[in-house]
């Protein structure tokens, strides 16, 4: 017999609804052609599913390339270039890294392209509003403190409500 699981629920959410928050994002003079989008979507698990779809990572010319780049919430939603005033990562707990509410799974660039959907509880999407979304040029360590050792900003998006 078929039992609905929380894998179904965001299904649908992804293919039928409209996110709740949706950040743009652009690269920085390094690298003008990434761009993309983390979409967040209000689950009825208490928490947010995420979906991650960017472009033009630097691994976009190498073949059959593949690399990791480092991706969180940060504090505040000043994505002017060179992305230096956006704060640390969204910490409202004060947690060590890599516990802070804002730290999220890496991306892993195929080619320059990034896909990725994960499930979060550590915050909600009325939290994050106005704040940001940042792409880092090298992948999180998770044990560097106070935040992974992830590089250069080289993209970012302000988190944004989306109205229907």
């Amino acid at each position: 017999m078929y039992q609905p699981t929380p894998a179904s629920h965001f299904q649908y959410l992804l293919t039928h609804a409209t996110p709740a928050a949706i950040a743009w994002i652009q690269g920085n003079d390094s690298q003008p052609q990434l761009a993309g989008s983390v979409k967040f979507y209000r689950t009825s698990y208490g928490g947010v599913l995420v979906e991650a779809e960017i472009f033009g990572l630097p691994n976009i010319h190498v073949q059959g390339s593949g690399d990791f780049y480092g991706m969180h919430i940060h504090e505040y939603g000043n994505c002017t270039r060179p992305f230096d005033q956006t704060g640390n990562h969204y910490n409202p707990d004060s947690m060590p890294h890599p516990q802070h509410a804002g730290d999220l799974p890496p991306l892993l660039g195929n080619q320059g392209y990034a896909y990725q959907v994960f499930y979060d509880k550590r915050f909600f999407v009325d939290a994050i509003l106005g704040r940001s979304v940042v792409i880092h040029s090298m992948a999180d360590d998770f044990t560097s403190q106070p935040s992974g050792n992830s590089g250069d900003k080289i993209g970012c998006g302000v988190i944004q409500a989306v109205t229907d």
